[in-house]
């Protein structure tokens, strides 16, 4: 049998993530740049090197890089997942539970109140007058904050995604998992009211308007630029990404005593941990959430 190295292994699971688990190009990217900086640490040596001491070393080394704690354990994920592919498939190394992760500050929630998201979604009326462009705007911060949708999900939809008489549609989110999206009223007609201002043959359902991209799929920094655009624009001090129109929404449920797993479906977490960290609206709504959890 052919001795394999460090690297011999890693490209073998960079393999099964996309093979087996169906990972996404963005996952197989993440991984591949965390493990092969593991390479660059310690050479390309058999993988009985790797040692839990050897570990810490790495760790140190990384976080004398200027790493945040987070992102020391995002490289630390990736070995355990590597290490515990490895033991599936019966390779003599380190065992995953030994692989340790830096206890982190709780998760700070960014979202906007009540009024700064009508300011915010109401904000191309007032400040783009080219109609095509501004139903568009219109209709794009619509369906992020009521439909929740990431912004990969987002500028991936298709015309034919969404059909004329349905209040919802499914998207490929997340470690490609299939999930369905519901449209509220207001959503579907801001737009329908930019899909009837169209005239060209793109399939894509939102479109750079711009004249040497018109008709692509708009990229994630488009949009990014977007909400940052007209956040700015109605006088919004914090920071505004599309994801805090996400969050936004869920903390706008929440405050309504939506349930709480109700809310981790449509978000598309696969932990209810993470749409936990929306119960920071109040002290009474945190009570109750903690109530019926418990009562389960």
């Amino acid at each position: 049998m052919t001795h394999k190295t460090l690297t011999d292994y890693i490209d073998l699971f960079l393999d099964y993530l996309q093979e087996a688990k169906n990972a996404s190009p963005k996952t197989i990217e993440n991984y591949s740049l965390w493990l092969n900086r593991l390479v660059k640490f310690f050479g390309d040596v058999d993988i009985s090197i790797i040692t839990s001491l050897g570990l810490l070393d790495y760790r140190m080394h990384l976080s004398k890089k200027k790493l945040s704690k987070r992102t020391v354990n995002y490289h630390m994920v990736a070995i355990r997942s590597f290490l515990k592919f490895l033991h599936k498939h019966d390779i003599a190394c380190l065992s995953p539970q030994k692989v340790e992760l830096a206890k982190q500050a709780p998760i700070k929630v960014s979202f906007l109140t009540q009024i700064q998201v009508e300011q915010l979604l109401s904000a191309p009326h007032t400040y783009e007058k080219k109609d095509l462009k501004r139903a568009r705007d219109i209709a794009i911060l619509s369906l992020l904050y009521s439909t929740w949708l990431r912004v990969t999900e987002l500028i991936s939809l298709k015309i034919t995604d969404i059909s004329d008489d349905s209040k919802q549609f499914r998207v490929i989110g997340k470690w490609n998992k299939l999930r369905s999206v519901f449209l509220t009223q207001k959503a579907r007609i801001t737009m329908q009211n930019y899909l009837d201002l169209r005239t060209d043959n793109s399939p894509f359902l939102f479109i750079s308007l711009s004249k040497n991209s018109y008709g692509k799929s708009l990229s994630r920094n488009a949009i990014a630029s977007l909400v940052k655009h007209y956040s700015a624009l109605v006088g919004i001090k914090q920071k505004v990404t599309p994801h805090t129109l996400r969050h936004s929404f869920a903390t706008a449920l929440l405050k309504k005593w939506a349930d709480l797993r109700a809310v981790q479906t449509m978000l598309g977490h696969a932990s209810i941990t993470t749409t936990q960290i929306y119960t920071h609206v109040d002290d009474k709504h945190l009570q109750e959430v903690h109530w019926l959890l418990d009562d389960e």
